[in-house]
């Protein structure tokens, strides 16, 4: 089974045969079978000499690259191999077209809200004081808007109540008044920015094996410099994977306020707690389910796929995109 690799150390990545070896400051190296590798992350600076370049194109492996801090910078995307113009016209029409766009970006937030209300219902269940009233109004609205910045700011007002409810959740744990990004401005913020930035690279990476363009979105603006789609598809999947693993790190205690360090530009996780949270997350996306409609055992991971070739078949054949939804 292929895995992605998270690489902490190392000064360079080379091509050894039919391997991938990094080599590090006591020049000693490790090698990694080219066969058990989906996607690179590295955490440090790295070089890379032309030869495992050429390698991890060939192998359409797709490699990340992250900043001192932790936070995600860009991609190294492989020659794509999955090219279709047809799909390509269809999906930019899709996106062009106010009622498709509509109606793909309204199944997004629908599936996220759906989630995030399965999340809250579960706590509900074990006695904590959340609260959906908020979340059901603004889902209620989504069917009537008829643009695409409405229903953003469906999904804005959407998670700033999902997050008003974190609190309890937690236990008061952290501090958490309202989400921030550049920077971070307490620990939750800085969990929840680096566990978005490594699920938006294994959207990216799933992407990259599909016929689907990346830069081309529906409810995000596609935009220059990012792979806009990825934002689009992990809005389905954050409150399963990224947000529920979250809530086990901080309350089964794997990660506490002395896992974090200030910076002159906001909060970060230390080294040794970001291999932590590497670690789980990881594991989480290697755990399986009962998938209801396909009746198989599915990696959480294959999720992510199965939601992109979903959305492949609405382009192509019209069959009505109905997003992944938590039933247990």
């Amino acid at each position: 089974m292929k895995r992605d690799y998270y690489i902490f150390a190392g000064q360079r990545l080379s091509r050894k045969n039919n391997t991938l070896r990094i080599h590090y400051e006591d020049s000693t190296f490790k090698e990694i079978p080219v066969e058990k590798v989906n996607a690179l992350n590295i955490f440090n600076e790295v070089d890379f000499n032309t030869s495992a370049i050429n390698f991890l194109n060939r192998h359409e492996i797709t490699c990340h690259f992250f900043n001192y801090y932790g936070y995600y910078t860009g991609s190294f995307y492989p020659k794509e191999c999955n090219l279709s113009g047809e799909l390509l016209v269809r999906q930019v029409l899709a996106a062009k077209e106010l009622d498709k766009a509509l109606l793909i970006a309204k199944a997004f937030i629908n599936g996220a809200a759906y989630n995030i209300q399965r999340n809250l219902r579960y706590y509900q269940l074990r006695g904590k004081a959340v609260a959906t009233d908020e979340i059901e109004k603004i889902l209620a609205k989504v069917e009537s808007a008829d643009t695409i910045e409405a229903l953003m700011g469906f999904e804005g007002n959407l998670r700033r109540h999902y997050y008003a409810q974190w609190g309890v959740i937690l236990n008061d744990a952290f501090d958490f008044d309202k989400r921030t990004i550049r920077p971070p401005e307490n620990e939750l913020n800085a969990l929840l920015s680096f566990l978005n930035s490594l699920f938006y690279t294994v959207c990216v990476s799933e992407i990259y094996k599909t016929h689907l363009n990346p830069t081309v979105s529906f409810l995000h603006t596609s935009g220059r410099r990012r792979f806009s789609l990825s934002l689009d598809v992990s809005e389905v999947f954050k409150p399963l994977i990224v947000d529920r693993l979250i809530f086990r790190l901080i309350n089964k205690r794997m990660i506490d306020t002395d896992d974090f360090e200030r910076a002159s530009n906001g909060i970060f996780l230390k080294e040794s707690a970001r291999k932590k949270v590497v670690k789980a997350f990881e594991e989480t996306l290697n755990q399986t389910i009962i998938h209801k409609k396909l009746g198989k055992s599915v990696r959480y991971r294959s999720l992510v796929r199965l939601e992109l070739l979903k959305l492949e078949k609405y382009l192509v054949t019209g069959e009505l995109y109905e997003p992944f939804t938590l039933d247990w």
